[in-house]
């Protein structure tokens, strides 16, 4: 029912935020309801900030508390602009390496993976999906953990894996580094930054 719940939300913003390969926005790629497929409605400046809000809130899996200290946070800083320092902030999350690394099929998985125990950061047991990661920090997965259920059959489906080019990951061992800072850049293609900080801003 969540999963359903989620792919909802995917179809009205447009967009896949629930990181499931199955997302049904790829078989049905227009809003839910009975209307869905013909309904056409104009958007009004507002309602685009807060469309490009969602997107980057649903996709990352933060409450809107989280999302607005996320952007205060980004907008404080004097060394970036506030749209690279937002997305930087949220690739940073361990919950979302965990994802990037392909640990995890999706963030929401990951945050459990986390939750739960099964990642070690620094050489440390680390139960904080939100804490932040910087460059040279490793991570593994806990020694215990490799041979349950969940990690079963990971040495298979990470080999397929393709990582992001500031991220190191040794397939054989399931360890990673951050290796260098997240190419922003890259990310700021798929949403509209420059708007969520404009909707926080008014």
């Amino acid at each position: 029912m969540r999963s359903a719940t989620t792919c909802k939300t995917c179809r009205r913003l447009g967009v896949s935020v629930c990181g499931r390969e199955k997302c049904a926005i790829k078989r049905k790629p227009y809003p839910p309801g009975v209307h869905g497929r013909s309904f056409r409605r104009g958007v009004s400046e507002f309602g685009s900030q807060l469309r490009e809000k969602q997107k980057v809130k649903f996709s990352y899996g933060l409450r809107e508390r989280q999302f607005r200290n996320y952007v205060e946070a980004a907008t404080s800083q004097k060394n970036m602009a506030a749209g690279d320092a937002l997305l930087e902030l949220l690739e940073l999350r361990l919950d979302n390496v965990v994802y990037r690394l392909g640990l995890a099929p999706t963030r929401g998985a990951a945050r459990q993976m986390v939750g739960h125990g099964h990642i070690i950061v620094n050489g440390k047991r680390v139960t904080i999906p939100s804490l932040r990661l910087k460059v040279g920090d490793e991570l593994e997965v806990r020694q215990n953990s490799k041979t349950g259920g969940l990690f079963s059959d990971l040495g298979i489906k990470i080999k397929k894996i393709t990582t992001p080019a500031w991220l190191t990951l040794d397939k054989e061992n399931f360890k990673a580094k951050v290796s260098s800072r997240p190419e922003v850049m890259e990310l700021g293609k798929n949403y509209n930054i420059t708007s969520i900080i404009e909707y926080y801003s008014r």
